[in-house]
């Protein structure tokens, strides 16, 4: 697998999704739906690649999130859409109620440039729709971005009881249609709304000839999905670049309609805008960004006796555990980033052989050198300290990650090193608390870290150290994470697969994290460097 991408020429395209008239599977309210987009391996099995926003009480839902992907015209890249009704807002889907599935090819998407098909019930092909999806596909043209700052005043108040709760969407016109860029969120019983900033690609708002209409459209949230109107205004792209305090009247055409002396409903105001180029993980890396390579291992009594085969820690020339597949499988794709390949490698939960009981060890047992010689180096070293020491306890993680983000915390002006530890371990951690205060502390830090579980543990609680369904808190604290750094991915979900799709599932997020980083922090690349 390689981390950056095929090397096959492709063209990336971003898929719009909007359904109409789905199943309504709540009682009391409307279905809160939500779109899962996988794509068709080269097994036969289905992959996620995305999926949309949850968009409370609605049957017509029109999504904002775009799903990314690249199209090769020389391939068959088959796909499902399965629309569900997520009402815990978690990031499985096992529990929500089914709402329909469609299959198609990416090929028959970007042709027809707007797909629309009946959603077919589960696991029958031939079933009557319930429900339509409309998908179309957009060509990523460019990497730059406009950048919004928008405020509202004098909004008309929607609500009999309290002040509207407002929220901006933006529309662009194409093909004699209007296509959803952007939802805000909703500020909530207020007339004169500030919203946050956001940006949106410019491939979507500026075409090459003419002038591109955008549509701005002010709703008041209502908590059954039924949003009432309060403005819109449909302007040209050319005004909206002229900058800083432009102003556009927000328009109610039921309003204009009945009343003669009708101005507006409110005014827009556009504070800010900005256009920026948004460097890719590539960029980074040609400017000479390394990545820094640390593993952490459980040598907990939970793995089991070493010499038993039943063991975790069992070592076989015939079959690497699940300990060297993970280091495997991560390292041999991360070590290509790192330019002298010297990876420091650790141990924890174990006793020493001078008797010691340690939560950080290195792994070579050298405290002067932790240093392994690339992925083989650290699994001759995980194969030789593994018969050394005795398994003991507590699970303990934080301090590794203290360890690293200590040398994290002194790479933040400049974009040259980047840290990504890989911790592997058998169960739940028994330091749970100090883990989140090390995890948050770390998001300021240029450092991600992934986590494989190994074995048939109940890995539950590690899954809060992922920041896919909410943003990491400090039970010390109370302070927030600044960004989601850590990946968690049980073994036992890929073990009948292949190690490259471990590596994929574990890696996939880690160019997002990595131009996350520099990107709030506003560090643009260093100066490309070209071989000599």
């Amino acid at each position: 697998m390689d981390l950056l991408g095929s090397k096959d020429l492709c063209t990336k395209v971003e898929l719009s999704i909007s359904c109409k008239d789905l199943l309504d599977r709540d009682i009391g309210s409307k279905s809160d739906p939500i779109c899962l987009v996988e794509v068709q391996d080269a097994k036969g099995n289905y992959q996620e690649v995305g999926r949309t926003e949850r968009i409370k009480d609605s049957l017509n839902p029109v999504f904002s999130e775009r799903i990314a992907l690249n199209y090769y015209f020389e391939q068959v890249q088959n796909l499902t859409f399965t629309l569900f009704d997520s009402d815990n807002g978690t990031k499985s889907l096992k529990d929500d109620d089914f709402l329909g599935r469609i299959q198609t090819t990416l090929g028959q998407i970007v042709s027809s440039k707007k797909l629309s098909r009946g959603l077919l019930k589960k696991n029958k092909k031939n079933s009557p729709s319930e429900g339509t999806i409309t998908i179309s596909a957009t060509e990523v043209t460019d990497n730059s971005f406009s950048h919004f700052y928008f405020k509202a005043v004098g909004c008309d108040n929607k609500d009999f009881l309290g002040k509207s709760d407002p929220f901006l969407e933006v529309w662009r016109h194409e093909n004699n249609d209007w296509s959803l860029c952007y939802r805000s969120e909703v500020v909530k019983n207020d007339l004169s709304p500030i919203w946050k900033r956001f940006k949106i690609a410019n491939y979507l708002l500026i075409q090459k000839e003419g002038d591109r209409r955008v549509k701005l459209i002010c709703y008041d949230a209502d908590s059954d999905g039924s949003h009432d109107l309060i403005g819109e205004c449909e302007v040209p792209m050319s005004q909206l670049q002229q900058g800083d305090g432009k102003e556009f009247a927000l328009i109610n055409p039921k309003k204009k309609a009945k009343k003669k002396n009708y101005k507006n409903s409110g005014v827009l105001v556009l504070q800010e805008y900005q256009v920026k180029k948004e460097a890719s993980f590539l960029d980074y890396l040609f400017g000479g960004l390394q990545l820094n390579f640390t593993v952490g291992i459980d040598f907990t009594g939970s793995n089991g006796p070493q010499n038993n085969p039943t063991s975790l820690h069992y070592v076989t020339d015939r079959c690497p555990n699940e300990y060297q597949q993970s280091l495997y499988a991560v390292g041999n794709i991360i070590q290509d980033y790192d330019y002298d390949k010297m990876f420091p490698a650790f141990g924890f939960g174990a006793v020493l052989p001078n008797g010691e009981r340690s939560h950080e060890f290195p792994l070579n047992l050298n405290p002067e050198n932790p240093y392994c010689s690339g992925i083989h180096g650290i699994s001759e070293a995980y194969k030789s300290t593994v018969t050394k020491v005795r398994f003991s306890g507590p699970t303990c993680i934080s301090p590794i990650i203290r360890h690293v983000s200590a040398f994290a915390s002194q790479q933040t002006a400049t974009p040259t090193n980047y840290f990504v530890l890989l911790i592997m371990t058998d169960g739940e951690i028994t330091d749970m608390a100090e883990t989140k205060h090390a995890i948050v502390a770390a998001s300021n830090f240029p450092m991600s870290i992934i986590i494989v579980g190994v074995g048939h543990a109940d890995f539950s609680k590690m899954r809060e150290l992922d920041g896919d369904d909410k943003t990491l808190t400090c039970p010390v604290t109370g302070n927030r994470s600044t960004r989601d750094i850590v990946q968690f991915v049980p073994f036992s979900k890929f073990k009948s697969t292949s190690n490259e799709e471990l590596a994929r599932a574990v890696l996939a997020e880690l160019p997002k994290q990595v131009t996350n980083y520099y990107e709030k922090n506003g560090i643009e690349p260093g100066v490309r460097q070209f071989a000599q």
